[in-house]
């Protein structure tokens, strides 16, 4: 992995830990063992950072999704992937989701982070409401209201079960959706 790619993943894991605003280009580049200036090198700003940070999650993310118009999976098994994804994130490495950290700080953040951090969340809702157009009789209207309302209640099933330090919230919040 290139030192680029350490700079990336480790601002990721830090947003997914403590929010936009809870690390700093010298923790980023004490936990790469590089120096600030090389952080700074790559990118210019902490919003050029997060912007880069927020595009790859997005893309690492509905990569592993996979296509919800596929014929070869059925739309129930998407939807307990989708809610897998993001109970992994939660149970598995005690973090959440990156889109999710920075939706809660979007006053506050720099523009192009702010959009990236909306491109997650549309596109999450296009997926979704993809797979729910396969599933039901409800139209595009109410597949989207239904993807509204899937990420809505992951999002919420994640910080539900870090306050609480209880995995097993996430799933009893998300049982709704993974049974609809």
């Amino acid at each position: 992995m290139s030192k680029l790619e350490e700079i990336i993943e480790t601002a990721e894991s830090m947003i997914r830990e403590r929010g936009y605003n809870g690390f700093s280009f010298r923790e980023i580049a004490d936990a790469v063992g590089v120096k600030s200036a090389s952080v700074h090198y790559h990118f210019p700003t902490k919003g050029d950072l997060g912007a880069v940070v927020a595009r790859a999650y997005t893309e690492k993310f509905l990569l592993a999704l996979g296509d919800p118009e596929a014929v070869t999976h059925a739309p129930k098994k998407l939807i307990e992937r989708y809610i897998e994804a993001c109970r992994y994130a939660i149970a598995k490495q005690d973090k959440m989701c990156l889109c999710g950290m920075l939706g809660a700080e979007i006053a506050a953040l720099p523009d192009d982070v702010a959009r990236e951090t909306r491109i997650f969340f549309e596109k999450n809702i296009e997926w979704l409401a993809k797979v729910y157009m396969r599933m039901t009789n409800v139209g595009a209207a109410g597949a989207q209201r239904r993807a509204y309302g899937a990420v809505a209640t992951v999002e919420g099933a994640m910080i539900l079960a870090r306050t609480l330090k209880d995995p097993d919230a996430f799933d009893k919040a998300v049982k709704q959706i993974a049974t609809s």
